[in-house]
């Protein structure tokens, strides 16, 4: 389970920052660290994270470390696509049309060419 701690530590050196990040870095099963607001705030996220032991190793190093809060986090819910429009019923084509050719009839009794009378 996934949690998220965010701990009050006074954070105001650059030097500061960094000992405090490598310090929760260290730690097992944490996944990100970010500081939060007005730099004295560290959140962290982690899978099994001790938020007590945590706490005791920032307090060796800066004297001062107070666990604001506990939370799980949770996995962000697929957004839903709007619903689409039914499929209307599928209609087959008509069938195709046969051209229409004019019939020539040949007739072999007549010579086909002019007659005089």
């Amino acid at each position: 389970m996934k949690l998220k701690i965010v701990i009050e530590v006074p954070l105001h050196k650059e030097k500061d920052k960094s000992k405090a990040l490598k310090i929760v870095v260290a730690e097992e099963g944490v996944i990100s660290v970010s500081i939060g607001k007005d730099n004295d705030q560290l959140e962290v996220i982690g899978v099994g994270v001790d938020s007590v032991c945590l706490a005791k190793s920032l307090r060796k190093k800066f004297c001062f470390a107070n666990i604001l809060s506990v939370a799980e986090v949770k996995p962000p819910e697929p957004e839903k696509s709007p619903e689409k429009c039914p499929l209307q019923p599928c209609m087959f084509p008509p069938p195709p049309c046969q051209p229409f050719y004019e019939c020539h009839y040949y007739d072999p009794g007549s010579s086909g060419g002019c007659h005089i009378m």
